[in-house]
């Protein structure tokens, strides 16, 4: 099969279109026939070997994907050849034609989402879910925020938010994502490319501010979200490139929390919860991953250029 191999950590360029060795399953284990990969900006950092990332080389990279079963070893149940399948992580990555993941991590994919839909389950609307309603407590009728809205994980809390009847707020960096927001159905809707959203937020929540924040890049927003929370609210840390300093104080008048997330802190419970809800959210037709751009998987380093270039609209995508 074809892979990207990194054999030593840098720049996009690390990113080696190779042969690589097919994967075989063993016991308990899937080999599955990607269609469709997920980029997520967490596979940056793991490729320099920043933000704390360090793995034995050579890796292919990878969480996120979408497929066919090819191979099954013993002991797996409730999958079938020719299934159609999302990964929620990989033991060989996926960044590849073909993975071989343990049968927990390979799940039916929704007849209404495509392949390339179905690489963007995981990483973005796992993480969505989890920073809503297990790490921020998210209550139906409550004000949320999503800060930095038009990335895939921005789409899909905004997705899940009005799934789940919440009160969508969203700031954007580009009439382009302004128009995509709207699109989504998002009647509150912000620019911070000006700085001005604190006010613009205050002004539209009559000076009460959010309940919930969903804060894609902490190290730039933290301390202006501090001021948009309502009493009691909560901001989830999704992203951050960075420090910051803080004014603690206005944690304590209001109450308030800052919460941090890593998808892969969830329980085998919590992980349960998410893809019950992703199937149960996909035969509602609530949630529909929006696709920025798909690419051959030889030009793995242009997505991940792309990945880190603001402003993001949706999820960018390899084909192998």
């Amino acid at each position: 099969m074809k892979a990207i191999v990194i054999h030593e950590f840098g720049g996009p360029e690390v990113l080696s279109y190779e042969q690589a060795p097919d994967p075989q399953p063993g016991p308990g284990e899937v080999v599955v026939r990607l269609k469709a990969v997920g980029v997520n900006p967490v596979e940056t950092y793991q490729r320099a070997g920043s933000q704390g990332y360090d793995r034995p080389r050579p890796f292919t990279p990878g969480a996120d994907g979408a497929g066919v079963v090819e191979q099954m070893g013993d002991e797996v149940s409730g999958l079938a050849l020719g299934d159609r399948v999302y990964v929620a992580g990989s033991q060989t990555g996926t960044y590849a034609q073909l993975c071989r993941c343990s049968a927990a991590q390979v799940h039916p994919l929704p007849q209404s989402l495509s392949f390339e839909q179905g690489a963007c389950l995981w990483i973005n609307y796992g993480t969505a879910y989890r920073a809503l309603f297990h790490r921020g407590g998210a209550l139906a009728g409550e004000r949320v925020l999503v800060h930095g809205a038009t990335g895939g994980v921005g789409v899909a809390a905004l997705q899940w938010a009005k799934y789940r009847g919440l009160v969508p707020f969203a700031t954007y960096g580009s009439d382009s994502g302004r128009t995509m927001l709207q699109e989504l159905g998002v009647s509150h809707c912000f620019s911070h490319a000006g700085g001005d959203d604190r006010e613009a937020v205050l002004e539209a929540t009559a000076g009460d501010g959010v309940d919930l924040i969903v804060e894609m890049l902490a190290n730039v927003n933290l301390e202006a979200d501090l001021d948009m929370l309502a009493r009691g609210g909560r901001v989830v840390v999704v992203g951050s490139r960075g420090s910051i300093e803080i004014t603690p104080r206005k944690l304590m008048a209001r109450e308030a929390d800052v919460r941090g997330l890593m998808l892969y802190g969830a329980t085998p419970g919590e992980t349960v919860e998410i893809h019950a809800a992703i199937a149960a959210a996909a035969r509602a037709s609530a949630i529909a991953p929006i696709i920025q751009t798909s690419m051959p998987l030889a030009q793995a380093a242009d997505a991940h250029t792309a990945v880190m270039e603001a402003p993001s609209h949706g999820k960018i995508i390899l084909i192998p």
